[in-house]
């Protein structure tokens, strides 16, 4: 068949993606492919399923593959409530492998859940149970000894044991059927080594120990460690134990340690000699590292407390469901580690083998999950997959923790047999549970933390927080939750809920994306890693370089305060680079002149924990620029984030924007049955009478359709208006009103000849508001949004904001095209509507004629219409919006996560109050030309 030939063309491609080295010297493992590599390369077998899509015939599929995602089968979410009798049959012929004097395994790396494997009729061997989980079965004696063999698997998505559907196919994420990794032989000689596992720490010791099958007398192990380039460190070697566990130790001086900031790892080679020959080798990547638990204080890496700046991931790909690639692999790692992420947990089960290793190569935290979402494993069953779990996962130096289960999905008689297989005696916790020292409460509100900090002598570090959904939760309010984390005497960090969007390519609906509701639009990025706006946010926040100038005042002497908040990183392997950004009006566009750095800005020593000054040398005339930008990159070269700080006040901008037109002919006012109508520079602005609102703007013959307004946003009684009047003041029409419920707001409208149009407004709450507070404060008007095209503007952008997620918006000169994005459903980022800012100016371009406002005050936010919300939106991700489409606002509203309201997030979260009972004043200019 086709995959003959296709296996051995492919077996050398993704040899990388397993700990064991993989050549073709004989005293080494072989490895021959069954199935394809990973979701890109794959093999076709013969296959059937009995229910769904496609059941019932004998067709073609591609393995590794979830059936579903090929067209078989059923789809389910959460548990296997449509067809649970659903199972796949798989026939596929392979050729016997060069045998003589050799032990050939057949190996699964993961099948869901059940899986009964027939090699030439007869059984390898028991039922595996399990979905996520490696498994092997010894077939040397079913081979035949040369020629074809026939391969027979039968995959049953739910177990016979009622414990493994309660804890892997009962749990909040969709439930796929199918071979979804790779399947290959395992070719070793009689006499082999079967596992190692290794203790490699921080002072340069190593323990190895060294599993072995086979009869042995005088055989020794050897042990020789290399750097990644070839460089030889030392060796040892000692007689094997006969009963086949040889522990070998040794200690190398100059070890460079590994952390998830500067990942270095080396190879090790285990190998079985008899008489000076190589009987069998393995290879190994490891790391040199020490992980404490020190109780009522923290975790320790080498040393040094942590922090962990996690989030929750599942493996996952639209099209493709949990069958992934290295490549996906490395994607997903680059990506967290983009955000400033240094962890990462295994939510709910353990990876591909490929993501561990490129944690392992790029630098992540992991904590490893023994699945159980929210039960557990009966102890014979969990048990094997411990042991399945550990053997496998055991000398990655990224893993740092063993989570056994998650929510009240574990099993305590479990507790102590992840040690049996680790020889490192890695710390166990149960994700939300106080547990043996730690306290990793899920979701957990503001006010818990501050009593955790109060009361707790727990290490603190919640392995799932800040519950993401559409676009709440994440970064919203996290900056607040973060620097209690870093006031927390025993703080460890936390994970963000979670990585990305679980959306699945529905094959038995046109290819629409099914997100199941609310159940899986998690993601700080969507299911293709669509970046969401708290993306940038996150990785601002969690920016191991933090810079402390909010502002850059006019007196600035060029220093900005820079903390290191890198766990073992110095500045002084960082380096730094400024830009000044200059907008030059050339008629209706602007064009941008960058002045930059001429060299790569470099610091002194500056240790983890510390803060210092760094003066940029910027030119003499640096204050005639716009914007300033300041960026920091890593020791790699990559860039940690990028910050940017207006050099002008918003009068300064309209100053240098708007000039003085020559008209000859002076505004006039008409009041006409009851209609108040302005002309004034080809305009003609008219006004109700009865509502004193603008009713709508007719720009050289083109109407605009700006209308009520300005209306108080947050007006709690319907405002009464109290006057409407018009005069002529130094030749100016101007046009005041004043209205009055609960609060009251003064508006004063000034039309000059050859200027823009001019608004002033004045607002207040009463006493007790004040106090109350407000989901958001400012005035509003309509406008179509049918007509809109999309925006330009200077200010904080380009994403949208809320009160508690400010972050990753920088300030500069930002387009957006309307879309009517929805975050987590639609896929449009950034989204068109919301709140942005603080801004300067916005151009909204439209089908009818454009126009600009302005705003002469700082901190003056922009709302752009109402985002629109997906049918399964919860209220609590549904932030406050005005009434009105187009709103100037001087407060606006924060959002919640998944579980939580916002007033349960922190000080950001809470109500907009006005301060010291000072009014609000406003000025804005419009320019219809």
């Amino acid at each position: 068949m086709n995959s003959i030939k296709n296996i051995k063309i492919k077996t050398f491609i993704l040899l990388l993606q397993f700990s064991l080295s993989i050549v073709s010297n004989a005293q080494e493992t072989q490895y021959q492919y069954l199935s394809g590599v990973d979701k890109d390369h794959t093999v076709s077998w013969d296959f059937m399923v009995n229910t769904g899509m496609n059941s019932g015939k004998w067709s073609k599929i591609k393995v590794p593959s979830n059936w579903e995602l090929q067209g078989f089968g059923t789809y389910n979410y959460f548990s296997d409530s449509n067809n649970p009798n659903e199972f796949g049959w798989y026939k596929q012929n392979f050729e016997s492998p060069a045998s003589l004097n050799k032990e050939v395994f057949i190996v699964f790396e993961g099948a869901m859940t059940d899986t009964e494997v027939k090699i030439n009729g007869k059984l390898a061997g028991p039922i595996h149970q399990g979905g996520f989980y490696r498994f092997k079965y010894n077939i040397t004696d079913k081979l035949n000894p040369t020629g074809t063999n026939l391969l027979e698997i039968k995959v049953y998505k739910k177990s016979t044991n009622a414990s493994v559907n309660k804890a892997e196919r009962e749990g909040d994420y969709w439930q796929f059927g199918g071979i979804y990794r790779p399947v290959y032989l395992e070719i070793v000689p009689k006499k082999f080594i079967d596992r190692v596992a290794v203790n490699a720490t921080a002072d340069g010791t190593l323990m190895v120990d060294v599993f072995t099958q086979g009869e042995f007398s005088s055989q020794k192990i050897e042990v020789e460690l290399k750097t990644l380039d070839g460089k030889k460190i030392g060796s040892t070697q000692q007689l094997i134990d006969k009963q086949g566990n040889t522990r070998i130790s040794t200690r190398f001086k100059d070890i460079k340690k590994w952390n998830p900031e500067a990942p270095y790892l080396y190879n090790l080679t285990v190998s079985l000699v008899d008489q000076k020959k190589i009987v069998h080798q393995v290879k190994q990547k490891i790391g040199f590292r020490t992980v404490e638990l020190r109780p009522a204080d923290g975790i320790y890496v080498n040393d040094v407390k942590i922090k962990f700046k996690g989030v929750n991931r599942h493996s996952f790909w639209p099209e493709s469901g949990r069958a992934l690639s290295k490549q996906i692999s490395i994607d997903d790692v680059k990506l967290i580690k983009q955000m400033n992420m240094n962890a990462v947990r295994m939510s709910h089960y353990p990876p591909d083998q490929h993501f561990l290793e490129v944690c392992d190569s790029l630098g992540l935290f992991v904590i490893d999950e023994l699945t159980g979402w929210q039960k557990s494993y009966d102890t014979p069953i969990g048990k094997k997959l411990v042991k399945e779990l550990v053997v496998r996962d055991v000398n990655h130096p990224s893993i740092v923790i063993w989570a056994n289960g998650n929510e009240g999905g574990w099993n305590r008689e479990l507790d102590d047999d992840f040690d049996l297989y680790d020889p490192q005696k890695r710390m166990i916790i149960h994700p939300w549970e106080k547990f043996r020292g730690t306290d990793t409460r899920h979701y957990p509100d503001y006010n818990y933390m501050v009593n955790a900090m109060l009361y707790s002598k727990e290490v603190f570090f919640p392995t799932e927080f800040m519950h993401g959904n559409y676009d709440g939760g994440m970064a919203a309010g996290l900056q607040d939750f973060w620097d209690m984390m870093l006031k927390h005497p025993y703080g460890a960090g936390g994970f963000l809920w979670s990585f990305a969007d679980e959306g699945v390519v529905r094959t038995d609906k046109n290819g629409a994306i099914d997100l199941a509701g609310d159940s899986a639009p998690d993601g700080i990025v969507g299911p293709h890693h669509e970046k969401e706006g708290s993306f940038n946010a996150v990785r601002k926040i969690w920016s191991p370089i933090v810079v402390n100038n909010k502002y850059i005042p006019t007196n600035f002497d060029g220093k900005l305060f820079i903390e290191n908040r890198y766990l073992y990183t110095n500045l002084n392997q960082c380096t730094f680079k400024w830009e000044l950004k200059k907008f030059i009006r050339d008629k209706d566009e602007l064009k941008t002149m960058v002045k930059a750095s001429d060299q790569m800005i470099l610091l002194a020593s500056v240790n983890p924990g510390e803060t210092t000054a760094l003066k940029l040398n910027l030119p003499s005339d640096w204050k005639k620029n716009d914007v300033l930008i300041f960026t920091a990159i890593d020791p790699k070269g990559k860039e940690i984030y990028t910050w940017s700080w207006s050099l002008k006040f918003p009068e300064d901008v309209i100053k240098s924007d708007i000039v003085l037109k020559e008209f000859k002919t002076q505004p006039q006012a008409i009041l006409k049955s009851g209609k108040l109508n302005v002309l004034v520079n080809e305009l003609d602005v008219q006004f109700d009478e009865t509502t004193g609102l603008l009713d709508h703007v007719i720009s050289k013959g083109k109407q605009i359709s700006l209308s009520k307004g300005p209306i108080l946003a947050q007006a709690r009684s319907e405002m009464k208006l109290q006057y409407f009047k018009n005069y002529v003041k130094d030749g100016n029409v101007i046009v005041e009103s004043a209205y009055k419920g609960e609060e009251w707001l003064n508006v004063k409208w000034t039309f000059t000849a050859g200027m823009p149009v001019k608004l002033d407004y004045e607002y207040a709450a009463n006493r007790f508001d004040q106090q109350l507070g407000y989901n958001f404060m400012g005035i509003t008007f309509n406008y179509p949004e049918q007509l809109v095209k999309g925006a330009e503007f200077m200010g904080n952008g380009p994403e949208r904001v809320y009160k508690n997620r400010m972050d990753g918006a920088e300030f500069g000169l930002w387009k957006k095209e309307y879309n009517d994005g929805i975050t987590g459903e639609k896929f449009d980022y950034p989204e068109f509507k919301g709140y942005h800012g603080p801004f300067y100016w916005v151009k909204l371009a439209n089908s009818e004629a454009d126009f600009t406002v302005y705003t002469a005050n700082q901190n003056v936010f922009l709302q752009l219409f109402k985002p629109a919300y997906a049918k399964a939106t919860r209220e609590s991700v549904k932030a406050a919006f005005p009434a009105g489409d187009l709103g100037f606002m001087n407060a606006i509203a924060p959002i919640g996560t998944k579980f939580q309201k916002p007033e349960f997030l922190g000080p950001t979260s809470q109500q907009n109050i006005q301060l010291n009972y000072d009014s609000f004043k406003g000025t804005l200019w419009f320019d219809f030309k």
